[in-house]
C-alpha cells in the first residue's frame, strides 16, 4: 500500500525529469506547471562578427553547440556568439516570460523572437547603447515576451562585447524574475550603503583627526563603491543613462582609482615605511604604476583597459596580500586584521580576474566573488581601524592621564619651587619678593593711603650662631618667627593679604635675620602704643635649651610716601632708620633724610680714590708738632687730603673708613709713605733734625708688606728710621692684640719710632699698652679742648701725663687751640703739642716757609 503510494509520487516526477532531459538534448526548453525552468541554449561563434540573422538561420546543426548549464565564459574575444534556444508552453496557460543575460557590461546585445520562421520581434540593448529603451528597468540584458499554452518560440540572440565575453543565460517566469530582482536589491542596497556609511565615517574621523590613513581609506572604498556600481550597470541605469561613453571609462578609471588609495592606505596602516624597505619600493613602484594607467587610461580603447586592469588588479591585490603577513611578522598589530581581512578581497579578485579572462566559468561565486570580499574586506579593516582608534583612545586617554599625572607633579614641584623661592626655608614666612610685591600692589591700588614699611633685625644673630651653632640659631629665629606673626595677627593696623592658597601673610622675612611688616597709618588712628609694646615683647629674652638669650632687635620704619614710592626704597630706608635713635619712649627708629649717611656716590668713591692714587692727584698736608721744653718744631704729622673733581674736598672721615672696608687703604697707606717720606728728605733742606709722623690702619698693621714698604722707602730717600714715627689708635692696636703686638715689634725692630694716637677715647687695657713697643702717646683731643675751663679736665690730663711719662712714653697733646692751654700742657710736663693754636694742616709748598717764619719767632720760650 505504501509501495503503490511512493511510486505514485516518483513516477510523475521521473517522468518530468526524464522529458527535461529530453528536451535539453535537443535544444528546447520546456515549461512545466511544477518544475522550474531550466536554463541551456546552443551557441555559434561568428569570428567576423558580421553575420546576420539571415544567415544565422541558415547555419547547419552541427555547427550549433550546446552549453547545458546556461553559463558560458568565452574570456575576452573580437568574435560575436549567437545564442539560439527554444522554449515550449506545456503549462496548460499563457506565459509571461523573461530571458536573462545576467552580466551588465556586453556591449552589444540583439534579441530576435521567433514563432517557427516568422520573426515577430528584434530587440536591441547593450551598454555600448543609451539604457533606455529597455524592456525591464534593469541593468542586465532582458527581454520580455510572451509564450501561449502548448505552443513554440525561438529567441536567437547577438552578443557581441569588447570586454570579457560572459554569457550567463537565464529564462524566467516574470513573477519569479521581479521577485528574485526584489531580494537583490535589498542585498545590493545593504552593500552600497554599508560601504557608503564606511566612508561617511572615515571621512569625519579624518576631518577630526587630521590622519591621512582615514582619508586613503574613505577615498579606497569609494573606489570599489563606484567600481562595483559600474560594473554591475547602476551608475548607467541611474546616473548617465544617455551616456554609455562616459560609463566605459568610469569603469576603467574607477580600478586604477581604488587600487592608489589602497596602496597608500596599506602602507600607512602597516607602517611600511618603519619595517619594511624593500617592500615599500616595490609598493611605490605599483603606485607609480596605477597611476599611469588612471592618467593614460581615457586614451586606451575598451579592451586593451580591460585587459591591463584585469592584470594589474591580480598583480596588485596580491601584493597587499603578501603585505599583510610581512607586517605582522615585523610585529605591526595591524597586520592581522589586514592579513585576515584582505585574504578573502583577493580571493574575490582572483576569481572575477579569472572569470573576466575567460579562466573560470561564470558561476555564482566567480559572479559575486569580488563583492563579497570587498564587503567582507571593508567589514575587517572598520573593525582594525576601531580598534586602533580605541586603541589611539586609550593610548590617548592614558597619555592625558600621564600627562595630568605629570601635570599634577609638575604643578606640586613647582608649588614647591615657588615656596622655595617665594618662603624661608626656615622660618615658613613670605620672603623678600613676595613682600616687595604686595607692597607696590597695595601702592598702586591705593595710592593716596597712608603706609609705613616697618623691618625688625636680631642683630646678634651671627653672635648666636657662632656661639650655639646653625641649629640653635634657626630655632631662635623660628621662634622670633612665630611671635611676630601672631603679634601681628592681633594688631589691625598691620595690613594682610592671602597667598595663592589662601594662607593669611602680616610678616615677612627681608633676609636671613630681618623681618618686615607694611602698617596701614590710617588704621592706627595716630595711636601706635600697641605696636610699640607689641615691639618691646619682640625684644625680651627668648628661653632656648635653659638658656635666656637676649636677641638684641632693632627697629626701623619708612614712610609712604614721605621716604619713598616704590617697596625696594621704603624697605632700603627702613633699615637705614634702623640705625637712627628711636624718638622717645618707642622701639623703632624712623628714617631720615637728613641723617642718611649712605649714598650711591659713596660706592663709587673708592674707584675713584684708586684713581687719584694712581695719578697722583692726592695731596698731603702736614701739621706740625711743637717741642714744649725747647720751644722748637720738632716734626710734622702727614695727613692726607683729596679734591675730588666732581664733589670737591671730601673729608678724610668719609673715604679712610670705607678704605679700610675695601682693602683700598692699602694702596692709599703705600701712597702716603712714598709721598710722605719724599716730602721729608725735601724738608731736610729746611731743617735736618725734623721727623714725620705717618698714621697707619689696623689692616695694615697686620699686613706683611707694610715693614717692608717703610725699608725700602726710607732706603730709596736715605732717611733714618728714628726720622719715622709710626702711628696707630690705640683701637687699632687692639684689635688683634697679639697679632698686633707682633707686627709692632717687628716695626720697632727696624727703629722706627711707635705712637699711639687718640689715647683715652678707647677702651684699651693698660697692661696692654705696657706692652706695646711705643715711644710716644698722643692724647685725645676730647681730653685737652677744655682743661682751660674744667678742673676735672686738667685733673684727668695730668694724671694721663704723670702715666705716660711713668710708663715711659714721649707725651703728645692734639687739638690745642689756645696759648693758655699750650702752656697749661707745657706746665704739666707734656713733651709735645700740635693742633690748631700752633699750625693748621698745610701743604709742603707753605710748610716750608711757615718753617722759617716759626724758627725765627718762635711761639713758646724755652723752658729747663
Amino acid at each position: 500500500m505504501i509501495l503503490n503510494k511512493a511510486l505514485r509520487f516518483f513516477i510523475p516526477i521521473l517522468a518530468s525529469c526524464a522529458l527535461q532531459l529530453a528536451s535539453a538534448n535537443s535544444g528546447t526548453i520546456t515549461i512545466t506547471p511544477d518544475a522550474p525552468i531550466e536554463s541551456h541554449f546552443q551557441y555559434w561563434e561568428d569570428p567576423g562578427a558580421d553575420a546576420g540573422i539571415d544567415e544565422v538561420l541558415t547555419i547547419p546543426e552541427s555547427e550549433w553547440q550546446l552549453k547545458p548549464s546556461g553559463k558560458a565564459s568565452f574570456g575576452i574575444t573580437g568574435s560575436a556568439y549567437w545564442l539560439r534556444l527554444s522554449v515550449q508552453n506545456q503549462t496548460g496557460q499563457d506565459q509571461l516570460l523573461i530571458a536573462e543575460l545576467a552580466y551588465p557590461q556586453l556591449d552589444d546585445v540583439v534579441f530576435h523572437e521567433f514563432s517557427g520562421n516568422t520573426l515577430l520581434r528584434e530587440f536591441r540593448t547593450g551598454d555600448t547603447r543609451p539604457f533606455y529603451p529597455r524592456d525591464v528597468d534593469h541593468p542586465n540584458m532582458l527581454l520580455r515576451f510572451q509564450l501561449a499554452q502548448d505552443t513554440t518560440k525561438t529567441l536567437y540572440i547577438r552578443v557581441a562585447t569588447a570586454g570579457s565575453m560572459v554569457v550567463p543565460l537565464r529564462l524566467w517566469r516574470q513573477k519569479d524574475f521581479y521577485e528574485a530582482v526584489a531580494i537583490e536589491e535589498k542585498l545590493h542596497f545593504f552593500y552600497y550603503g554599508s560601504l557608503t556609511v564606511i566612508i561617511l565615517i572615515n571621512l569625519a574621523v579624518f576631518l577630526t583627526l587630521q590622519e591621512k590613513l582615514y582619508l586613503f581609506y574613505a577615498l579606497a572604498i569609494f573606489g570599489y563603491l563606484v567600481f562595483f556600481a559600474s560594473f554591475r550597470g547602476f551608475t548607467l541605469q541611474h546616473l548617465y543613462p544617455n551616456a554609455p561613453f562616459l560609463h566605459t571609462h568610469v569603469l576603467l578609471l574607477s580600478t586604477p582609482f581604488l587600487a592608489i588609495f589602497s596602496i597608500l592606505f596599506c602602507m600607512e596602516f602597516l607602517k611600511i615605511r618603519s619595517h619594511s624597505p624593500r617592500l615599500r619600493r616595490v609598493l611605490l613602484g605599483m603606485l607609480a604604476f596605477e597611476i599611469v594607467f588612471f592618467l593614460s587610461a581615457p586614451l586606451l580603447d575598451y579592451e586593451t583597459g580591460v585587459r591591463i586592469a584585469a592584470v594589474s588588479a591580480f598583480i596588485f591585490f596580491s601584493l597587499l596580500l603578501v603585505a599583510g603577513p610581512i607586517a605582522w611578522a615585523a610585529g605591526v598589530r595591524a597586520g592581522v586584521f589586514f592579513t585576515i581581512a584582505w585574504s578573502p578581497l583577493a580571493l574575490g579578485v582572483s576569481a572575477t580576474a579569472g572569470l573576466a579572462l575567460g579562466l573560470l566559468p561564470e558561476n555564482f561565486f566567480t559572479e559575486y566573488a569580488m563583492q563579497i570580499g570587498s564587503g567582507l574586506e571593508a567589514f575587517i579593516l572598520t573593525l582594525a581601524l576601531a580598534d586602533r582608534l580605541y586603541r589611539e583612545r586609550e593610548q590617548k586617554i592614558q597619555a592625558q592621564a600621564d600627562n595630568l599625572q605629570k601635570e599634577k607633579a609638575r604643578s606640586e614641584v613647582q608649588d614647591r619651587l615657588n615656596e622655595a623661592l617665594t618662603h624661608d626655608p626656615v622660618t615658613g614666612l613670605p620672603n623678600r619678593n613676595r613682600f616687595e610685591r604686595m607692597v607696590d600692589e597695595q601702592l598702586e591700588r591705593n595710592p593716596d593711603g597712608r603706609y609705613m614699611v616697618g623691618v625688625a633685625r636680631v642683630s646678634r644673630l651671627k653672635e648666636i650662631n657662632r656661639t650655639l651653632g646653625l641649629e640653635r640659631s634657626e630655632r631662635l629665629l623660628k621662634r622670633k618667627a612665630e611671635q611676630m606673626t601672631e603679634l601681628a595677627e592681633s594688631l589691625p593696623m598691620v595690613h594682610p593679604t592671602r597667598d595663592n592658597q589662601g594662607r593669611q601673610e602680616r610678616v615677612y622675612q627681608l633676609s636671613g635675620d630681618s623681618f618686615g611688616l607694611l602698617v596701614n597709618v590710617s588704621k592706627a588712628g595716630g595711636d601706635f602704643q600697641t605696636l610699640n609694646e607689641a615691639l618691646k615683647r619682640l625684644a625680651d629674652p627668648v628661653l632656648l635649651d635653659h638658656l635666656a638669650i637676649e636677641p638684641n632687635l632693632r627697629f626701623g620704619a619708612a614712610s609712604y610716601p614721605e621716604h619713598g614710592r616704590k617697596a625696594a626704597m621704603l624697605i632700603r630706608n627702613a633699615h637705614v632708620g634702623m640705625e637712627m635713635t628711636p624718638h622717645g619712649s618707642f622701639e623703632t627708629g624712623v628714617y631720615s633724610s637728613k641723617n642718611d649717611i649712605y649714598s650711591e656716590s659713596r660706592l663709587t668713591l673708592m674707584s675713584d680714590l684708586r684713581g687719584a692714587l694712581h695719578h697722583n692727584q692726592a695731596q698731603l698736608h702736614y701739621q706740625p708738632k711743637l717741642d714744649l721744653k725747647t720751644g722748637q718744631v720738632v716734626g710734622v704729622e702727614a695727613l692726607i687730603r683729596w679734591h675730588h673733581p666732581e664733589r670737591g674736598w671730601v673729608p678724610p672721615v668719609e673715604f679712610i673708613p670705607l678704605a679700610e672696608k675695601t682693602g683700598v687703604i692699602k694702596h692709599l697707606t703705600r701712597w702716603v709713605v712714598d709721598q710722605a717720606l719724599n716730602d721729608l728728605k725735601t724738608l731736610h733742606q729746611v731743617d735736618p733734625a725734623l721727623t714725620v709722623s705717618v698714621n697707619v690702619s689696623a689692616r695694615d698693621l697686620i699686613s706683611s708688606e707694610l715693614k717692608g714698604l717703610f725699608e725700602t722707602r726710607m732706603k730709596r730717600y736715605q732717611l733714618r728710621p728714628d726720622q719715622i714715627t709710626v702711628e696707630l689708635t690705640e683701637t687699632a692696636a687692639m684689635d688683634d692684640p697679639e697679632k698686633g703686638l707682633a707686627a709692632l715689634e717687628g716695626l720697632a725692630n727696624t727703629g722706627l719710632k711707635i705712637s699711639i694716637d687718640d689715647f683715652g677715647a678707647g677702651y684699651s687695657s693698660l697692661s696692654y699698652l705696657k706692652r706695646l713697643p711705643a715711644t710716644e702717646i698722643k692724647l685725645d683731643r676730647a681730653l685737652v679742648q677744655d682743661i682751660d675751663s674744667s678742673e676735672s679736665s686738667r685733673m684727668i690730663v695730668e694724671t694721663a701725663i704723670n702715666m705716660g711719662r711713668g710708663l715711659g712714653f714721649q707725651v703728645v697733646a692734639e687739638g690745642v687751640e689756645t696759648e693758655q692751654t699750650a702752656r697749661l700742657l707745657q706746665g704739666m710736663g707734656a713733651g709735645l703739642l700740635q693742633g690748631y693754636w700752633l699750625c693748621r694742616p698745610i701743604a709742603l709748598s707753605e710748610l716750608s716757609n711757615w718753617l722759617v717764619i716759626e724758627r725765627q719767632s718762635p711761639r713758646l720760650q724755652h723752658t729747663d
